[in-house]
């Protein structure tokens, strides 16, 4: 399915959206089980009755013909589209992370482009022996965990494609997205009731918790685990002893040659890796330029809204967003600081005495690699730039700074044997030429969407095949023809 959006078009209908949305009631002090007075459907203080409602929508939307189940998906994109704005401004607000008209343009790149039935493919075998005929078929109740970065979206894109392979879903989101992800799971409940689907498809908790995952992880009813979110989280769903999905963190790193286009490469940057104030785990973390167009590069970024802070500045930026912490072996060590996360560049910059306008929409810093804004996904936007003498450097950096994590990585260049050498080097889920980050995600650039990038358990870009377990019926001897 092509994308219908584009950026000129998410700047168009901004204004109105804002407008329209900013007298919507909002929940008040986040509860997570009603929205302007209106209960939410799917939301349950108890995990195993919401497991148990789960399995209820399951039997229903298995009895459904796949035409059926592409009508509960048609009214759920219908419903997203038309509820954007409002999720959009709730994230925000909830979190205090990112921004709403890219939360919004997330949300129509759900809609848009999140592959539905069509996804689901059969396959049937012939020779001598007669007739094989290989299905996807659903597991039955997905147990998923969603993060707060994209929680909405998450939610949204899962649905579309766990529904549409034949599941049922219950959700155990983020505590601190909680309102966010809940009214979402309330938008898929209403569109599939209203196309003739069962009341309650997917579930959600009034207040998630360790222990509420612990009981979906466990439970003998669900049959497949789906996580989005930190390593920790995912380690522990790994760790279930069920068929399990992970998508996990990354810190993309983006090499820029002397062959690029540099005026287009700074650009493409600065609105990838401040795309919701750098949330998405695909987005630019870290910069590895050649040394004879680094100056040219940083000034071009300037132009695109970044501002250029010193050595000094970016010392006493680093002691605000990276906090120390203690393990529970007594061993130090640097966190990120959760209240800087998805925040607004001029807000961060005026933590350390720095006043711009919000037309700065980066920061930008020279460092050397061992520097803690190369090593850690910090999540904001805060962009380091490495100088390197050539590719042979430029890989090998990219590829520690990645560190193992496979999941995305960039490059801007016109030399295809440089494109080509990094691409098998750091061995990513997604590779990204010459286009902001976003575009490895469909938005700007070919192919579906989603939220959930399966690194760590190889599915990579998730879609409804993702959520499928392969049956097999075989005719012997009957069914040959030719």
């Amino acid at each position: 399915m092509a994308a219908t959006i584009s950026e000129s078009e998410i700047r168009q209908v901004v204004s109105q959206v804002l407008d329209r949305i900013q007298s919507a009631p909002m929940a008040t002090s986040w509860d997570s089980t009603q929205y302007g007075g209106r209960k939410l459907i799917g939301i349950f203080d108890d995990m195993n009755e919401a497991i148990r409602a789960a399995e209820a929508g399951y039997r229903a939307v298995r009895a459904m013909s796949v035409e059926q189940r592409e009508k509960l998906i048609t009214e759920i994109r219908r419903l997203t589209r038309e509820e954007a704005g409002i999720m959009a401004k709730l994230g925000v607000e909830e979190t205090g992370m990112g921004r709403v008209d890219h939360k919004r343009a997330k949300h129509l790149l759900v809609a848009e482009k999140t592959p539905g039935t069509e996804d689901i493919v059969s396959a049937a075998k012939t020779g001598d022996n007669g007739l094989t005929l290989i299905e996807m078929a659903p597991f039955g109740v997905v147990g998923a965990i969603t993060p707060s970065t994209n929680p909405s979206e998450t939610v949204i894109c899962n649905s579309i494609g766990m529904i549409a392979a034949g599941n049922g879903v219950v959700f155990n989101p983020h505590p601190n997205a909680i309102a966010t992800s809940n009214y979402a799971v309330d938008l898929v409940n209403r569109a599939c009731k209203t196309a003739g689907g069962p009341e309650i498809l997917v579930c959600s908790m009034a207040k998630p918790t360790m222990e509420s995952a612990a009981i979906m992880q466990s439970h003998p009813a669900i049959r497949l685990l789906v996580c989005t979110g930190g390593p920790g989280v995912v380690r522990a769903v790994l760790s279930s002893g069920k068929k399990a999905i992970g998508a996990g963190a990354g810190n993309p790193p983006v090499i820029v040659d002397d062959t690029a286009d540099i005026q287009k490469a700074s650009k493409d940057i600065i609105d990838g890796c401040t795309f919701d104030n750098n949330l998405p785990c695909i987005a630019e973390k870290e910069v590895f330029a050649f040394r004879n167009i680094a100056d040219e590069l940083i000034s071009a970024m300037q132009k695109n809204g970044a501002y250029l802070i010193t050595a000094e500045q970016a010392a006493a930026l680093n002691k605000i967003v990276l906090v120390e912490k203690t393990d529970k072996n007594g061993k130090v060590k640097k966190i990120v600081n959760r209240d800087c996360v998805g925040r607004d560049a001029d807000v961060l910059l005026a933590k350390i005495g720095v006043s711009v306008s919000k037309d700065i929409r980066c920061i930008i810093c020279e460092t050397p690699f061992e520097h803690d804004f190369v090593q850690h996904e910090l999540m904001m936007p805060i962009l380091p730039i490495v100088r390197v003498d050539n590719i042979d450097e430029a890989i090998e950096l990219g590829v520690k700074a990645e560190h193992g994590n496979r999941h995305t990585a960039h490059m801007h260049s016109k030399n295809i044997d440089n494109l080509s050498r990094f691409a098998r080097a750091v061995e990513t889920t997604i590779f990204v030429k010459n286009a902001p980050s976003y575009a490895g995600i469909g938005f700007g650039g070919e192919g579906h969407t989603t939220f959930t990038i399966a690194g760590p358990t190889g599915e990579g870009i998730t879609s409804a095949r993702s959520f499928t377990r392969q049956r097999r019926c075989v005719m012997a001897d009957s069914f040959r023809i030719i």
